[in-house]
């Protein structure tokens, strides 16, 4: 029942905000509201909240996916003790991140900066085992970093008299430190290299958390932070942040080609996407990042409502080694995901495509070297790779699966909530694109360029339909082939170097280094002092307040007097 409630308030929401959207963009209209909330001595502390074209129109879609995410859960979690409990987290998880849209503030942003990430880890660790445990350590410690870069960024903005950062985006762009620290924020918060091994590692998470945090809410917040502050970088930080949001493409493109984990493949394939917005916004046009933001929302979604699908079907397995010819057994949900994968792809004329083809020729008119050009493109190969290569793991060929289960589409209610994204994902991307650009684009390439697109997802196609059925007979040629792939498939090391790394660092070469440089004088001087002075100070104050009684009738007289003088 309080699936049903939160479903009809949270769709009725979205529709709202998405006719006020258009009402916006078409009239372009942007309305500060302001709340007093605290008055001293006429100094007063007040919120603001930013209602604009962009902040509603990702609010609906926010809202949408979100009420489709718990119609679905209602069935998904059926028999979870705790069933409430996890939809009222993700009610709070929905609710900060509106608040992080709404805000124009730095301070209001953290509250649900913050409270993403705290809701997050609640929803990590919601199993409760030893590796839920482990990964929800892992990415609220990942995302701490982000945090402290934002408080910095609060700190900074001091210096410009107000926390509402929107009005002083200008004057940011030369010589200010907070962009830095806001995309440093950025940068964890959407998992970009070095801060990428957490995303994986939050599939711990229930899979309807997986569709959530992968399509609107976690991850996409730090993009959404960007787009927010982008007339605020300088050339230096934007070519910077290209090379690394182009390395995280690239590595998550190719390290999904070797997992065999269904909900981690989509995971790198969220991580790659998040790297062409981010690329895309570092060229400089913030509104195709934002257009390939809600597109990508809406398949990524869904994908992961139907890996959930198939997940609840095999008895919670998720090694794609196990599936395979499960089109015969369920359809309708091998409907939906070969559409979401061929819109991930870019196949025409699908949502996907007209973002992601729009931003590689948008890129291709742009005077750049020839390692992005190359980089761009074998990217958008390596997704139609790993994703035909899913399909033909999951539903092409005989079933590998000793199955107790009778295996079927019978969830009338999880296929009730992903029928209601099945159409957007087709038609929204056509319908955004006559929405939100006053003009359509019309962009004049050679050739050679304008086919380079559909060139290499054919070949994508083709490649990762060959390579899923790629074997190895030589056992020594097995053995370096398995440490070639484990290598890709663990993003480089990186979750290695996050975690092991780092202790093993700080335990043998750095804490040696430390204690003969430091020799103690900065525990003293530091937290200990700081510690023995706290110490000494109560201990004073409980002997000068030691008779409660004496003290607090001496102070009702002192009361007494100064309302007796006044």
């Amino acid at each position: 029942m309080i699936c049903l409630i939160y479903f009809v308030l949270f769709i009725f929401m979205s529709v709202s905000l998405f006719i006020s959207s258009l009402y916006f963009m078409f009239n372009d209209l942007t309305y500060f509201f302001e709340y007093d909330l605290v008055s001293l001595n006429g100094s007063m502390i007040c919120m603001t909240l930013i209602l604009d074209w962009m902040s509603s129109l990702f609010m609906s879609f926010v809202l949408f996916i979100s009420g489709m995410v718990i119609f679905y859960s209602d069935d998904y979690m059926y028999g979870d003790l705790n069933l409430e409990r996890f939809i009222l987290l993700v009610v709070m998880f929905v609710l900060s991140m509106m608040f992080l849209i709404l805000s124009p503030n730095l301070i209001s942003i953290l509250l649900g900066w913050d409270g993403l990430g705290l809701v997050s880890y609640c929803l990590v660790i919601y199993y409760q085992n030893l590796k839920s445990f482990n990964a929800g350590m892992l990415t609220a410690l990942s995302n701490r970093i982000g945090d402290v870069a934002l408080l910095l960024s609060i700190a900074w903005m001091l210096n410009y008299g107000s926390w509402n950062y929107i009005f002083y985006l200008g004057d940011m762009k030369s010589g200010s430190i907070i962009p830095f620290f806001v995309v440093l924020a950025a940068l964890t918060k959407s998992a970009q290299i070095p801060f990428s091994s957490w995303l994986p590692a939050a599939m711990a998470a229930p899979t309807p958390v997986s569709s959530l945090v992968h399509s609107s809410t976690l991850v996409t917040a730090g993009v959404y932070l960007m787009i927010r502050f982008s007339f605020s970088f300088n050339d230096g930080l934007m070519y910077f942040i290209l090379f690394i949001s182009m390395m995280t493409m690239f590595m998550s493109g190719l390290g999904a080609n070797f997992e065999f984990d269904l909900k981690k493949i989509i995971a790198l394939s969220t991580l790659s996407q998040l790297g062409l917005m981010m690329s895309i916004l570092m060229l400089g046009s913030y509104k195709l990042a934002f257009y390939h933001l809600l597109t990508h929302a809406l398949f990524k979604a869904l994908l992961f409502m139907c890996a959930g699908n198939v997940i609840h079907n095999l008895g919670n397995c998720q090694d794609i080694r196990y599936m395979g010819g499960l089109v015969n057994y369920m359809p309708l949900t091998c409907t939906y995901m070969n559409i979401c994968n061929l819109s991930l792809s870019g196949l025409p004329f699908l949502s996907g495509f007209y973002s992601k083809d729009l931003i590689v020729e948008v890129m291709c008119m742009g005077y750049l070297n020839l390692f992005v050009y190359l980089i761009f493109y074998v990217s958008i190969g390596l997704t139609v790779c790993y994703s035909f290569r899913l399909v033909y793991y999951c539903f092409v060929g005989s079933f590998n699966f000793n199955s107790f289960y009778s295996i079927g589409d019978f969830s009338s209610i999880m296929l009730k909530g992903m029928s209601g994204l099945i159409l957007l994902v087709v038609f929204m991307g056509s319908t955004l694109n006559w929405v939100m650009f006053s003009s359509p684009y019309f962009i004049i390439l050679p050739f050679f360029l304008k086919i380079m697109t559909i060139f290499m997802v054919v070949v994508g196609m083709i490649i990762g339909y060959e390579v899923a059925k790629f074997g190895l007979s030589s056992v020594n040629l097995s053995l370096s082939y398995y440490n070639f792939s484990m290598f890709f498939s663990s993003m480089w090391n990186m979750p290695v170097i996050s975690t092991h790394g780092i202790n093993k660092f700080s335990l043998l070469m750095g804490s040696s280094i430390y204690k003969s440089l430091d020799q103690g004088w900065f525990e003293y001087y530091g937290a200990q002092k700081l510690s023995l002075q706290l110490i000494n100070s109560s201990r004073f104050t409980q002997n000068l307040f030691n008779n409660n009684l004496k003290i607090f009738i001496l102070l009702l007289f002192v009361w007494i007097f100064i309302m007796l003088i006044f």
